[in-house]
């Protein structure tokens, strides 16, 4: 009897141990699927891309580098759900579908636009344990989805690893662009008082060569991906977008700007002066004027100016006041055009709702059920100071004594 209770021991100090192991994967049977691209066909079926890494023909070693073939496989499947896509597309590929390291989705305009694709698709992704909502999410701009995840890039091995590097260094040094993942746009649709923006991708020149080796064997290439403006949704779906022109007001509203490029004119003469910030700090408030809320954007900016191309003497401290109060003006001008655009398609993409909900809830359950409507007319008072605290590592422009 007490043999046999040892052995009971045994064994169930054991299954901890074990247990760890129940659910093992070999990576010999694993696909790592590196982005998703999701289109709508013809036969009203999802279409979906799957961008699949080639390793060894990515990996880098000593002596030569990986292998001699393209560092991806794009596989595609369809399907009435995204769901029933995925398990079709294990009929073509050799290995187990892994999606752990899915680092991008991509839909297309027709899907977005449509609220009732929208919403089963992230549905599909926030239910599934073995995505991760963190994913970046885009837009194909004129382009399929399809072509996104195909075109093939020169600096970076895998095309995904360029799209979701050049969002984040957009949005470091040009401020037109932000790194929205699934999580913010899921927030964005079941949250009150601010709407969701998606970035928007695009695939310029030759399509028909992007997808090919040849794209790889020149130092220009004859297709490539850029970043294409902001997509607007409204209640889950695309109503339309924001141009990379009026973008970036967007970005400043929202406390993402980090850097950007700001030209001014100087007596007369255009593209005289750029000056670029190097800190940045928005504050929205809510003030009430007559029970009706009124909102404050406050912009406090430093920077510094990169590029003179004027006779000016940045010693004078009458000069760079003059400087700062031209940066107030164009910043502010840009903000209140992009405050005009959101209020003309009535979307809050600038959670002003979710500002007068913390100010005064009261007034906030009164207008939540319209709030887009009542978006379309709100004031909105921009103030801007900007301060110049460098000229570079040069003052006056080593050009304007050349005559003297």
């Amino acid at each position: 009897m007490k043999k046999w209770l040892m052995v009971m021991l045994v064994l169930m100090m054991s299954v901890p141990i074990l247990s760890a192991c129940w659910n093992q994967k070999e990576l010999t049977d694993l696909a790592f699927v590196m982005a998703l691209g999701i289109d709508r066909g013809e036969d009203d079926l999802y279409h979906v891309s799957f961008q699949l890494v080639n390793p060894g023909n990515v990996s880098a070693g000593q002596g030569g580098g990986g292998g001699q073939g393209l560092p991806i496989a794009v596989y595609k499947s369809k399907g009435r759900t995204i769901t029933e896509a995925a398990r079709n597309a294990t009929k073509k590929v050799s290995r187990r579908l892994y999606y752990a390291h899915t680092n991008l989705v991509v839909v297309s305009e027709e899907v977005a636009r449509d609220r009732t694709l929208m919403l089963n698709l992230l549905d599909a992704f926030a239910r599934d344990p073995e995505f991760r909502t963190t994913t970046e999410i885009v837009v194909a701009r004129d382009s399929s989805a399809e072509e996104i995840v195909t075109t093939l890039t020169i600096l970076d091995k895998l095309p995904v690893t360029k799209i979701t590097k050049e969002i984040k260094f957009t949005e470091a040094m040009k401020g037109e662009n932000m790194s929205v993942s699934i999580d913010d746009i899921i927030d964005g649709i079941v949250g009150n008082g601010k709407e969701p923006i998606l970035n928007g991708y695009s695939l310029i020149g030759e399509k028909e060569k992007a997808n090919q080796a040849v794209n790889l064997q020149k130092t220009t290439t004859d297709a490539l991906l850029a970043a294409d403006g902001l997509a607007v949704f409204k209640d889950g779906a695309l109503i339309d977008w924001i141009e990379s022109r009026k973008s970036r007001g967007v970005i400043w509203i929202l406390d993402k700007a980090k850097s950007t490029d700001i030209t001014l004119k100087w007596k007369g003469k255009k593209n005289a002066l750029s000056v670029v910030p190097i800190r940045s700090k928005t504050k929205v408030s809510s003030a009430f004027k007559q029970g009706r809320p009124v909102i404050n954007v406050k912009i406090e900016n430093e920077g510094w100016v990169s590029e003179a191309n004027t006779a000016i003497d940045l010693m004078d401290p009458k000069t760079i006041g003059k400087i700062e109060k031209l940066t107030e003006k164009a910043i502010k001008k840009e903000i209140q055009s992009t405050v005009k655009e959101a209020q003309r398609l009535k979307c809050d993409i600038f959670g002003f709702g979710d500002v007068v909900h913390k100010a005064n809830p009261n007034v906030w359950r009164k207008l939540k059920g319209d709030w887009n409507n009542y978006f379309a007319d709100i004031e909105v008072n921009v103030k801007v100071d900007s301060y110049v605290r460098r000229e570079g590592v040069r003052t006056n422009p080593f050009w304007s004594d050349m005559n003297k």
